[in-house]
């Protein structure tokens, strides 16, 4: 490692700009930079469907360091730059305003872009104005824009962030309808128990939940704004504002187009490089090789961004400390903080601690009996002994892990005692 060699970080969000100072104190010498596709310093974007949307946060609150720290870092921040080509022979990018920009080390942090609403009755190329998604700072401003009491919110799909979005909504007094064409929301990322008890909540709040419903087509007004979505059944559902939370696409074209291994994601190890060794990656964009659950997955969290971006930071300085964090992510609706750890896909069965009632419970996830995630809602502290439930691939008694007066830490496996100290003879 030299001061001569240079780091490019392509992609300025949260696994971008933890790469950037993570790689500065543990000791890169040479040259960082920091290229993002927006006009602004890299930014917290969890708040962007629940704290910053219904004005709780300001957007100078957002911002994950101030202009400063990147300064200390020195660190080289390229704002409103696209990546659009990758020259691995070279050991250059070309981005969007016209510049080609070299590097000895190369991350891609390029996150993803929210899924397009494809509907008969919308223009190829032309996206009518009260149609959003919800990824950046502009799509919240957008929104929040639009949104008042009385305002007919129509949010397709029901998974975190379309939920966020609505309880947001409701703040103002919005009337808000979220359609998911399966049969329950949150069906691709928790059971069944957890689902009912949302939905419930979101029902009591005035929300109304069409589930297992599919839109057959958008009906325009004059002015080219969505006037209604209609369903296969002929229902029609009238829209002031439409907003797409129907997944995201990993940005993983120029790396393919690059040669680069991609499976899902753009393919990284523990240590966050790809296949090509002057090249590492982090964040959504990214899949890697899970040893706790023995397949390939893709990670849409800042807590999975943050750790691959330190563990290509220790690498790239000489350094490696591989990535194993177990999987965790969170969500806040209304008064409720929604905690998880771990994949439940899978599961062949469900325990409750806690009822749900009480708005204090957790689920827990088992497959042949052993733990393999958590749903933790306002339990914090269960929380935290649930990630080492999951960690440790805990098998536990249903009647143990689903009783309150049974302490969760007496499911966990003892430590191992340290190794005794070797005494050198004199």
């Amino acid at each position: 490692m030299r001061e001569n060699e240079i780091l490019l970080i392509v992609g300025a969000g949260h696994a971008g700009a933890e790469l950037a100072v993570a790689a500065r104190q543990q000791g890169w010498l040479g040259r960082i930079d920091l290229v993002g596709d927006e006009a602004v310093l890299p930014y917290q974007r969890p708040p962007l469907s629940k704290a910053y949307l219904h004005g709780a946060a300001s957007f100078e609150s957002l911002a994950l360091r101030p202009a400063s720290a990147y300064e200390a870092a020195k660190v080289q921040v390229h704002s409103g730059a696209r990546l659009v080509r990758i020259d691995r022979t070279a050991h250059a990018v070309h981005l969007s305003d016209g510049r080609a920009m070299p590097y000895t080390k190369l991350a891609l942090c390029t996150g993803g872009r929210p899924r397009a609403l494809d509907l008969p009755g919308l223009q190829a190329g032309i996206k009518p104005r009260n149609l959003h998604c919800l990824r950046t700072l502009a799509d919240a401003d957008a929104i929040r824009a639009g949104l008042q009491q009385g305002t007919r919110l129509v949010v397709v799909g029901g998974g975190y962030v379309g939920l966020e979005l609505a309880a947001s909504a409701r703040k103002f007094g919005a009337e808000v309808t979220v359609v998911e064409a399966l049969p329950r929301v949150l069906a691709r990322v928790t059971g069944a128990q957890v689902a009912a008890f949302y939905e419930g909540v979101h029902r009591e709040a005035g929300v109304q939940l069409r589930t297992g419903l599919c839109i057959k087509r958008a009906e325009l007004a004059d002015d080219g704004a969505i006037a209604a979505l209609v369903c296969a059944a002929g229902e029609r559902i009238a829209a002031d504002i439409v907003v797409a939370g129907i997944g995201m696409v990993p940005n993983v074209e120029l790396a393919q187009e690059a040669g680069l291994a991609v499976d899902g994601g753009i393919l990284v190890d523990e240590l966050s490089q790809t296949s090509d060794p002057d090249i590492f990656a982090a964040g959504d964009c990214t899949a890697h090789h899970s040893a706790l659950y023995g397949r390939c997955i893709r990670l849409e969290s800042v807590p999975n961004a943050l750790e691959q971006a330190r563990a290509a930071a220790s690498a790239l300085c000489g350094k490696p400390k591989p990535n194993r964090a177990v999987p965790w992510f969170w969500s806040d609706q209304y008064d409720l903080k929604l905690q998880m750890v771990g994949l439940s896909q899978g599961h062949d069965s469900c325990v409750l601690r806690g009822d749900p009632a009480s708005r204090r419970f957790i689920a827990f996830y088992l497959q042949a009996g052993r733990v393999i995630a958590a749903d933790a809602v306002n339990r914090p502290a269960d929380f935290m002994l649930a990630k080492r439930l999951v960690a440790a691939g805990v098998k536990a008694e249903v009647a143990a892990l689903g009783d309150d007066a049974v302490p969760l830490k007496e499911l966990l496996p003892p430590i191992p005692p340290a190794p005794a100290a070797v005494v050198q003879p004199a």
